[in-house]
């Protein structure tokens, strides 16, 4: 029999937003990084354009600018206008004044020359191509002003925002800040996490194991799921079943200013969970109702928010995917949120009375097929699974064809 007091019970949206609370007060640093090192990054302060988009007036298409009006003026029979053609404009060269009566060669993204204000498109001119200078070409009459013109500050006027605080910098946003003449761009650092994994059960792979012994595999999921997520591990510690130990290996690593503690195992009602009896007076401890993963808790030691896992390796996995990824989108900004669809159960599935379960399975893009049992020790067939399904709890079996919510992994 336990001689601990029962955990208070949370559903896993009360869980999931104690969690986001309790990384309230993560604030990273900001660094500033080159552009190559941006993807994925937050940006960290408002990006007010330097300059407008599009800086210039320029040609959308590869044609012959003009001036409109030009273009109304006595048109032949065939409802084309004669211009006098002039000197091309290649793209990355500044043109002279456009005279009227003039058109001038322009190619796409080239300055329109002074005077002009639209541009007929090469393949509407008589003749075909690009007339030597000196030459005539008839272009078609009644061209609206603003044709093909790409406008000065169209997309971004210069001195407006261009980007926003907390914005992900996806290829797009990386791409304007070029655009921008930008070559650095000032992100939130990444947040740095020191990582246990607690048992004197537990042995690093690669050490030698003992007969009583598994190898770590939570470490492992942990760094991964960590580093996927923009958090950069700056310690990782296996620790014994001695609350003295952790405690003080938790002190040693607390002068390192980390932003970020997690855990995995020591958080249940048994007689040598570590983690709990050290930072029980620091946080709370809970049951959720959730399988896998029930065991759940939070703490603050010396201001630094700890999120305390359970220990088996596929509790550990579900949990992180459930709780922690997701507070660290809501807090941080990164990383991405995992994307969300329905399928249809191409087996039957029995729900949990009172709890969420979450499964792992593989999808089609159409049918979900489970991946192993509910077991949280089946990491294996864990690692088969591309989703986790969202069983909610009931007393009824889902029957096949019926459609479930998922948490897409890959």
């Amino acid at each position: 029999m336990s001689r601990h007091v029962q955990h208070p019970v949370r559903n896993v949206d009360e869980h999931r937003r104690a969690v986001v609370d309790a990384l309230r007060g993560l604030r990273p640093r900001t660094e500033t990084v080159p552009l190559a090192a941006a993807p994925g990054r937050v940006l960290a302060a408002d990006l007010v354009a330097p300059l407008s988009l599009q800086p210039f007036d320029n040609s959308q298409m590869d044609g012959f600018a003009i001036r409109a009006a030009d273009s109304r003026a006595a048109p032949g029979e065939d409802g084309r206008t004669p211009f006098a053609v002039v000197a091309p404009v290649p793209a990355g060269h500044v043109p002279g004044p456009l005279a009227p009566g003039e058109a001038a060669p322009v190619m796409t993204g080239a300055p329109l020359p002074p005077g002009a204000d639209a541009v007929v498109p090469v393949e509407e001119s008589l003749p075909g191509g690009f007339p030597a200078p000196g030459t005539l070409v008839r272009l078609p009459a009644d061209q609206p002003a603003g044709r093909f013109v790409r406008r000065a500050g169209e997309d971004v006027a210069e001195g407006a925002t261009a980007l926003v605080a907390g914005q992900r910098l996806t290829p797009a946003r990386i791409g304007l800040a070029a655009a921008l003449g930008l070559a650095e761009l000032t992100v939130r650092a990444r947040p740095r996490a020191v990582l246990y994994t607690t048992g004197d059960e537990v042995v690093a792979p690669g050490a030698a194991r003992g007969p009583a012994q598994i190898f770590d595999a939570n470490a492992a999921i942990l760094r991964a799921q960590l580093a996927e997520a923009g958090v950069e591990v700056i310690g990782a510690h296996l620790v014994s079943d001695d609350a003295g130990a952790f405690a003080a290996r938790l002190t040693e690593d607390t002068a390192a200013r980390p932003d970020l503690f997690v855990s995995s195992g020591g958080v249940s009602e048994g007689a040598y969970e570590v983690v709990r009896q050290v930072l029980a007076p620091h946080g709370e401890f809970v049951h959720v109702a959730m399988q896998p993963g029930g065991p759940q808790g939070l703490a603050a030691p010396g201001g630094v928010p700890f999120v305390c896992l359970p220990g088996n390796p596929v509790s550990t996995l579900v949990s992180f995917e459930m709780f922690l990824r997701p507070a660290l989108t809501e807090v941080v900004g990164a990383p991405a949120p995992r994307a969300r669809a329905t399928g249809l159960l191409a087996e039957a599935v029995r729900p949990l009375p009172g709890r969420t379960q979450v499964r792992r399975a593989v999808w089609d893009g159409a049918e979900v097929r489970m991946a192993g049992g509910p077991g949280s020790h089946l990491l294996a067939a864990a690692a088969r699974a591309n989703a986790l399904v969202l069983v909610p709890a009931g007393g009824t079996e889902l029957p096949a064809g019926t459609r479930v919510e998922l948490l897409l992994l890959d």
